[in-house]
C-alpha cells in the first residue's frame, strides 16, 4: 500500500512542534476542495438535502477543465436495463458495484469510459406494451397493425427509457453519458445486421424446422432464459392465458395402444399400456418406444415389426427398442410425439420417424384431425380422455409429481413446437471461447462459475436467434423466387444488395423478394454490445475496445456473457473483456425470491426516498394500470406489501443504500437485501455526520480551522492518537486490497468498524476534556480527528459519494501522514484490551441498570504487576469509556480495602478483575447480587469448558507434531490469558 503523509500547519503556527515542509507525496486518492471559505454544516445528515447539494456542485464542476489521467483508459459497459419500467434492486447493486469500480480508478489516475444505455427487451416490451395497450385503448397490436404497434412501442420507450436514466443518476452513476446507446439505435441496428450477414455468408446462420420453446400466447419461440420450471407435487389447478377456468395439471392418465394381428388366447387384441402426463399430444403419436431390456417387452424383439393401432387415425405405428427410455417411468412403455417434445425427436430422429404436427402457433388443433380441429389444447386433452374411455383404451388416471414449463413473460405453458426458425451454429466459436479460459487469458469471478462455463461452451447447442415479435431487428435475410418458382435465401442490408445476390444464386434477374417478418432474439443484439457501441464495423472501434472487465449477474453467465466472448472472438478476432466479474441475486431480508406474488419488490427509489404504506400501494396500482403487473397479480402482490412493510419503509438516502448493498459479499450466490439495515446504515453515516460537526465545533473552540492543518511530523503524539492512526492506516490497507479483489464487503466492514467502533465511540470520547480545556493536547486531538476523517471518508467516498463529497469540504485533502510508522501490533492489542475492559463494564452496567444518579466508582484490579503498569497508563481513558466517577486501581489480593464495598464485580480478561461500588445511599436488592453471582458462575463455567478444548489441542500428540511454532504459541499464551482470569474470578467470588 502507498505511504500516505498528513500535514499540521496549526501546530508549526501555533506549537512550534513540526518541521515547515514535507516532501509532496501522491495520493492514490483525488478530490478538489476550497479552502478558502467554512461551509456552514447542518445539525444532522439529510440525504435529500446533501444529494442535491452535490448535484449542484456536479453541475458546476462540468465546466471547469478536465484533469489529464496518466494511467490510460479503463473501459467497462454497464449492462442495458430494459425499457420495460424503472431500476430495480438487482439494477441498483450492478450498477453501484460498477460505479465503486469506475470511481476507485479514477482516484488511480484512469481515465475510466464506463458506457450507459438500455435494452429493447424484445419480448419483454412487447408483452407491456400489449397490456397496456389493452388497458388503456381496449385493443390489441393485430388490430392496430404493425406500423401503429411500433410508434406506441418507441413512445414507450421514450418515457421509460428517460425514467432509467434519471434513476441512474439518482443513483450516483458517474457514466459516460454522451456515449449513451440504445440497442435499437442506427449504430446498433447496422452493426446486428451486419454480423448476421457475415455469420450467414460463412454457412452458420441457416433457417430450418427444429423444435423449440414456443408460447401460444405470444406466438413466438422463446429462450431457455424466459422459461420456469414449476414443481407439481400433487394435482393443481392453474390459470392459463386464453382459458375461462383453471386447467388441471399434476396427473399421469396409462392407455392402451393395440397391436395390429396380434390376438391373445382369449380372444382379445394383445396391447401395450403406455404412461403419459400429456394426452392431447396423442394425435401426434408415430411410434411407441421401449427400453430393449425391459423385461415386460423382450418377447417383441424376436417377432416382425410390431404395429399398433392409432386409436384416432386409421393408420399404424411401429413399436421401436431404444436404449434412452426410462424403465423405471408409468409402464416402461413412452408414446413418441417429436414435433412437441425434445426426448421424442431425438428418439424419432434416431429411427428415421415421420413428425406430425398436432397444434397451430395459437395452440389449437390443426385441420388433420377433423374430431378435434380448432379446439385449444387443454379443451382437447380433455375430450381425448372422454373418448379413450368411451373406446375402453383408458387403463388409470392417477396423481404424479412433474415439471411444468413455463413462459416467464406471458404466463402460458410452454409448448414445443416445430417452427421455421434461425439457427447460429455455435460450437466453432464456444470452443474459442473455452479455450479463452483453458488458456489463462480470461478470469471469471468467484472461480467456481468457470465449471459451468466449461460445462455450458462444452455441450452448446445451435442457438435459435429467430422470434416472432413486431418489436426488435427485422432479420435482414429476403427469400427469393424465379419464375420458376425456384427460391433461395439471402442475408443483405438491403433489398438492392438482396436481389444481386439472389440473382447470381438463381441465374435469373427477374425475382420476387420478400423480407422475412420476424426479429432477431434480443440476446444477438447485445451479445454484439462490448464491440459495437465502440463503433463495430467501422475499424475506429478498435480504439475503444475491448472492454476491461464484464460485470454482470451470474444468471447471465452463458445468455450473455458467454455470447459476447463467442461473437467478440468470431468477429474481431478478439476478446471483448479478459476479466469477468458476476453478482448473487438479490433477495429480500428472508433469502426468499423477489416476485409479485410475495409482494416483496422493492424500487430503489422507494428505500432512498421512504415511503408510506399507501403510497407503496399506490405504486403497484400504477403498475397495474400501465400493464406491468397483471389485475389478478395486484391482491397478491398488495397483500404481500402490506406484510413486508406495515409502517412503510424509512428515508435511507443513496448513500445508505449503496453502502447497504455493498455490505454484502458480490460474489455469493444470493444477497439478501434487508430495508432494516439500510436505515440502520444511515444512522451511521450520521454518526460520521456528528464526528465532523464535533471536531468542527473543537477547532472553533481553539480558535482555528481544520485546514490549516499540514503537517504532525515531529509531533508528540499519544498512545491513543497513535492506536487511531494504526487503526486508520489498517482499515485504508484493507479497502485496497478489498477493491483489488473486489471484496467490497470486507472495505465497507473496515471502514464502519473504524468509523463506529474505533473513531467514534473509543477515540472520540477520549478527546473531549482535553478539548474542553483546550491544554496542549488538543490541538494534537483535533489534528488526529482530521486526518481520520479526511483519509476515512476519501476511502469511503466510492461507497457513499454524497456524503463523502460534502463532509470532505471541511477537510484538507492532501494531507500526508507515514502511515506505516503507526502500525504498532503490541499497542494495538493492549488498547483492544483496554477497550474489552471498558466494554464489558459497560455491559455490567447496562445489565443492572446503573447510572450516573448511582454514582459508580470503578476499582480495578491487576492480574499481576506488569498488568498494573498497563493498566495506570490509561485510567484516564477508562474514565471517560466507561462512563464511571472515579477509577481505583490496585493488585488483586484477598486482602484488599475495596473488596468488600463492591456491590458488583466480574472479571475483564487476562488484564484485571473490576468491581463497581455505588453511593452509600443506595440501596442494593439482594436479588440484583444474586444475579451477579450467577451471572459469574456462568462465566466461570465457559471460560473452565474454554480451557479444557484449549488444553486437549495441546496435549494432543498429533497438534504437538503439525502444529507451527506460532500457533503453538497462540495456544500456550491462550492458556494463561484464561487461566488469569479463572484465578481472578475465584478471588473475587472467595
Amino acid at each position: 500500500m502507498q505511504i500516505l503523509k498528513v500535514v499540521n500547519r496549526n501546530l508549526v503556527k501555533h506549537k512550534h512542534l513540526c518541521h515547515q515542509k514535507l516532501k509532496n507525496v501522491t495520493s492514490m486518492l483525488h478530490y478538489s476542495t476550497s479552502k478558502d471559505a467554512e461551509l456552514a454544516i447542518a445539525p444532522g445528515y439529510q440525504p435529500k438535502q446533501v444529494e442535491e447539494s452535490y448535484w449542484a456542485r456536479e453541475k458546476l464542476s462540468k465546466d471547469e477543465p478536465k484533469k489529464t489521467c496518466s494511467r490510460g483508459n479503463y473501459r467497462m459497459l454497464l449492462p442495458p436495463p430494459n425499457v420495460t419500467g424503472n431500476l430495480h434492486l438487482g439494477h441498483a447493486l450492478n450498477a453501484t458495484i460498477q460505479d465503486v469500480i469506475a470511481r476507485q480508478h479514477r482516484q488511480l489516475g484512469y481515465n475510466v469510459e464506463w458506457i450507459p444505455g438500455t435494452d429493447h427487451a424484445g419480448i419483454a416490451t412487447q408483452v407491456v406494451v400489449e397490456r397496456t395497450l389493452a388497458a388503456t385503448k381496449g385493443v390489441t397490436r393485430q388490430e392496430i397493425g404493425r406500423a401503429a404497434f411500433l410508434d406506441e412501442v418507441w413512445k414507450w420507450k421514450a418515457e421509460k427509457g428517460a425514467g432509467i436514466i434519471q434513476d441512474l443518476e439518482q443513483l450516483g452513476c458517474t457514466l459516460k453519458w454522451e456515449r449513451e446507446y440504445f440497442t435499437m439505435d442506427k449504430q446498433q441496428s447496422h452493426a446486428v445486421n451486419v454480423a448476421f450477414e457475415r455469420l450467414f455468408e460463412e454457412g452458420l446462420i441457416e433457417r430450418r424446422n427444429s423444435l423449440v420453446n414456443w408460447s401460444c400466447t405470444l406466438r413466438s419461440a422463446i429462450s431457455d432464459i424466459e422459461v420456469e420450471n414449476m414443481d407439481i407435487k400433487e394435482p393443481t389447478e392453474l390459470s392459463v392465458p386464453g382459458y375461462e377456468h383453471k386447467v388441471l395439471f399434476g396427473r399421469i392418465f396409462d392407455f392402451a395402444y393395440r397391436i395390429v394381428d396380434q390376438d391373445q388366447p382369449d380372444g382379445t387384441q394383445e396391447e401395450i399400456v403406455v404412461s403419459t402426463t400429456r394426452p392431447e399430444t396423442i394425435l401426434g403419436d408415430v411410434a411407441v418406444a421401449v427400453h430393449p431390456a425391459d423385461p415386460r417387452y423382450t418377447k417383441y424383439r424376436n417377432r416382425d415389426e410390431v404395429r399398433l393401432q392409432h386409436p384416432f387415425r386409421s393408420d399404424t405405428i411401429p413399436l421401436v427398442f431404444d436404449i434412452a427410455v426410462d424403465k423405471e417411468f408409468g409402464t416402461g412403455a413412452v408414446k413418441i410425439t417429436p414435433a412437441h417434445d425434445k426426448f421424442d425427436f431425438e428418439v424419432a430422429t434416431r429411427h428415421k420417424l415421420d413428425l406430425r404436427q398436432v397444434f397451430s402457433e395459437s395452440g389449437n388443433i390443426v385441420a388433420d384431425y377433423p374430431e378435434f380441429q380448432g379446439k385449444s389444447r387443454f379443451e382437447a386433452r380433455d375430450l381425448i380422455i372422454e373418448r379413450l374411455e368411451e373406446m375402453e383404451l383408458l387403463r388409470e388416471v392417477r396423481a404424479h409429481q412433474m415439471q411444468l414449463p413455463i413462459c416467464s413473460r406471458s404466463k402460458d405453458i410452454i409448448e414445443y413446437m416445430l417452427v421455421p426458425q434461425w439457427f447460429l451454429n455455435t460450437k466453432s466459436m464456444a470452443k474459442a471461447a473455452l479455450s479463452e479460459l483453458h488458456s489463462g487469458r480470461l478470469q471469471i469471478m468467484p472461480n467456481n462459475h468457470e465449471t459451468e462455463w466449461e460445462r455450458w461452451l462444452s455441450d452448446t447447442r445451435d442457438w435459435c436467434i429467430s422470434r416472432q415479435l413486431w418489436w426488435g431487428h427485422q432479420v435482414p435475410a429476403y427469400q427469393a423466387f424465379d419464375s420458376k418458382g425456384n427460391s433461395c435465401w439471402v442475408a443483405a442490408l438491403d433489398e438492392n444488395s438482396a436481389h444481386e445476390k439472389a440473382a447470381t444464386i438463381l441465374g435469373s434477374q427477374e425475382l420476387k423478394l420478400t423480407r422475412d417478418p420476424d426479429v432477431l432474439d434480443t440476446w444477438f443484439s447485445s451479445s454484439l454490445l462490448p464491440f459495437s457501441v465502440a463503433g463495430w464495423p467501422k475499424e475506429e472501434y478498435k480504439e475503444k475496445y475491448p472492454l476491461d472487465i464484464m460485470q454482470t449477474g451470474h444468471d447471465i453467465l452463458f445468455f450473455w456473457v458467454a455470447r459476447m466472448m463467442m461473437m467478440g472472438l468470431k468477429l474481431t478476432g478478439e476478446a471483448p473483456f479478459r476479466r469477468v466479474l458476476l453478482n448473487g441475486i438479490v433477495c429480500d431480508a428472508q433469502g426468499r425470491k423477489m416476485s409479485k406474488s410475495l409482494g416483496n419488490i422493492v424500487a430503489p427509489q422507494q428505500v432512498v426516498q421512504g415511503a408510506n404504506l399507501e403510497s407503496l400501494k399506490a405504486a403497484l396500482q400504477k403498475s397495474c394500470t400501465a400493464g406491468i403487473i397483471k389485475p389478478s397479480e395486484l391482491k397478491t402482490s398488495t397483500d404481500g406489501m402490506i406484510k413486508m412493510f406495515p409502517k412503510g419503509i424509512q428515508e435511507c438516502g443513496t448513500d445508505a443504500l449503496r453502502f447497504t448493498l455493498l455490505s454484502h459479499n458480490i460474489k455469493n450466490h444470493f444477497i439478501n437485501f434487508d430495508v432494516d439495515a439500510c436505515y440502520t446504515n444511515k444512522l451511521f453515516l450520521n454518526k460520521i455526520w456528528q464526528a465532523m460537526r464535533f471536531t468542527l465545533g473543537s477547532a472553533k473552540n481553539l480558535g482555528i480551522t481544520l485546514h490549516e492543518f499540514e503537517t504532525m511530523e515531529g509531533v508528540t503524539l499519544s498512545m491513543w492518537d497513535r492506536w487511531i492512526i494504526g487503526r486508520l492506516a489498517e482499515t485504508l490497507s484493507i479497502c485496497s486490497e478489498s477493491y483489488t479483489n473486489y471484496n467490497f464487503h470486507m472495505a465497507t466492514a473496515a471502514l464502519k468498524h473504524f468509523f463506529y467502533q474505533n473513531l467514534c465511540d473509543v477515540y472520540l470520547e477520549t478527546t473531549k476534556e482535553s478539548i474542553n480545556r483546550k491544554n496542549n493536547s488538543a490541538y494534537v486531538n483535533v489534528a488526529t480527528l482530521t486526518a481520520c476523517l479526511s483519509w476515512g471518508l476519501q476511502a469511503m467516498a466510492p461507497f457513499t459519494p454524497f456524503v463523502a463529497s460534502e463532509l470532505l469540504q471541511h477537510v484538507p485533502l492532501n494531507l500526508e501522514l507515514k502511515l506505516s510508522q503507526f502500525q504498532d501490533a503490541k499497542l494495538e492489542a493492549e488498547v483492544a484490551d483496554i477497550v474489552n475492559i471498558c466494554t464489558t463494564v459497560r455491559q455490567v452496567k447496562s445489565r443492572n441498570q446503573i447510572s450516573k444518579r448511582h454514582g459508580p466508582k470503578l476499582c480495578l484490579f491487576a492480574q499481576n504487576a506488569e498488568a498494573e503498569e498497563i493498566l495506570r497508563r490509561h485510567l484516564s481513558q477508562i474514565a471517560v469509556l466507561t462512563r464511571c466517577q472515579g477509577v481505583d486501581l490496585e493488585l488483586l489480593n484477598e486482602d484488599s480495602k475495596f473488596l468488600k464495598k463492591l456491590n458488583f464485580f466480574s472479571t475483564a480478561g487476562a488484564l484485571c478483575s473490576f468491581g463497581i461500588s455505588l453511593n452509600d445511599d443506595i440501596a442494593l436488592p439482594e436479588a440484583k447480587r444474586e444475579e451477579m453471582v450467577k451471572e459469574n458462575k456462568k462465566k466461570l463455567k465457559k471460560l473452565l469448558n474454554e480451557m479444557q478444548k484449549y488444553r486437549l489441542r495441546i496435549d494432543n500428540e498429533a497438534f504437538q507434531l503439525m502444529a507451527d511454532n506460532a500457533t503453538k504459541v497462540h495456544f500456550q499464551n491462550r492458556i494463561k490469558e484464561l487461566q488469569a482470569e479463572i484465578d481472578s474470578l475465584m478471588t473475587l467470588a472467595a
